[in-house]
Parts: C-alpha cells; structure tokens; sequence
C-alpha cells in the first residue's frame, strides 16, 4: 500500500544536540508517510572559532547546564544511544554548507552524509568545524571534492560570524518570518512544534495534516 506523502520542514544545525533527538524521532513518521524534509540548516553559534571552545563559553550557569545536560542523557536513553559528554562546541558553519551542497544529488547520498554528521559530533565527539575532519567524513560518503570545494566557495565560508553564506540565507529568514524559538523546530502542515517533541506529538501533526490535505482534495 502506497504511503501518504507528507511534507516537513525541520529548521536544524549539527551541534544542537537536541535537533539530533529529533532527527531521530522522524523514523516514527517514516514507517507511515514518505516524508518530503526540507531541511532549513540554522547557524546557531556562528560565533564559535572553528577549532572549538569550551561549553562554559556558552555562559549557562551550572545549574542550568546539569540540568539541560541531564535531560539530553535521558532522551538519548530513549533513543538507545550514547552522546558523548559535551565539553567542546564547534562551529557548524562549514558541515551546514556542504551538507546543503549535497542535496541536488538526492537521498541517497544526502541522508547518509547528514546521519554522519551528527553522529560524528554527538557519538564519536569530533570537530565538525574542522576543515580536514569534514573532508574525510565527506570522501567516506563518496562526495565529489569538486563538490566538496563548491560549497565553501562561498565569500562567508570562513565567517565573519554576523555574516550569512547565501545558500543559508532563505532559512534564516523563514524562521524570522515564522517567529521560530528555537531549533529544532518542525513544521507539519499548519503545525509548528518547537524544541524536542515526542513521538506521538509529531504522529498527530501528522495525521493532521495529512487529513486536512485529504479534504482539500476532496473539495476540489
């Protein structure tokens, strides 16, 4: 039986741990509907040299930070996986580029790169930042360098961190327009879910929106 079509946008970045739990939580919709994800990559420490900084750069007082690290460690344990402890944050300026350069080549090659990414940051704790560290993840998923060269080409590859690369821009100013709070934050038909939701919360925006595009069809 064929699967409803659902369209999603999914406003996210590589560093954002909980935009990684929600990544993960999509697979509860795509065992129902053949998802149509338009990923808006949003910048969201563009300030972060590339080499990284220590999380208490972040200014989160302690209490804050054991707190939001606490409930990551339990929403990881609900997916079944295990973030690395978080000491480093990078800039994702540069993963966020090459990985919006892959998506004329199709699924097959875009989800691979993009599931890579995070886990690489969250499970095996690299620098995503990094130039070199990025080129290997991307020759491991059979990425043209030409392609590879293609997406930093752009005059704010490197910065500076008020700046926006021009492939980036249209997201950033999506989320103004939506008066999005926070990443991630999922878009599903008139539905708009910020911050790590459940499951079954992105199940019945689902269903939602699928109904309402099923009445629209019958109306016309």
């Amino acid at each position: 039986m064929k699967k409803p079509e659902l369209k999603i946008s999914i406003l996210t970045d590589y560093i954002c741990p909980f935009c990684f739990i929600g990544h993960l939580r999509l697979d509860a919709l795509r065992e129902l509907y053949d998802l149509k994800i338009n990923w808006c990559f949003i910048e969201i420490h563009p300030e972060t040299p590339q080499q990284g900084h220590s999380v208490k750069m972040l200014n989160y007082d302690n209490d804050a930070w054991d707190e939001m690290t606490k409930n990551l460690m339990q929403l990881a344990d609900e997916e079944g996986i295990n973030i690395c402890e978080q000491t480093i944050i990078t800039n994702s300026r540069k993963a966020l580029l090459l990985s919006e350069a892959t998506k004329p080549l199709g699924a097959d090659v875009f989800y691979p790169l993009h599931e890579q990414l995070f886990s690489a940051y969250f499970i095996e704790g690299k620098n995503i930042g990094d130039e070199n560290i990025l080129r290997d993840i991307a020759k491991q998923n059979n990425i043209p360098e030409n392609l590879i060269n293609q997406a930093w080409s752009d005059k704010y590859a490197n910065g500076p961190a008020d700046s926006v690369p021009s492939s980036l821009l249209p997201y950033l100013q999506y989320a103004g327009a939506i008066q999005a709070k926070s990443v991630p934050t999922f878009i599903i038909g008139k539905e708009i879910l910020n911050g790590v939701v459940t499951r079954e919360k992105l199940l019945q925006a689902a269903k939602k929106a699928t109904h309402n595009d099923e009445n629209k069809e019958k109306l016309n």
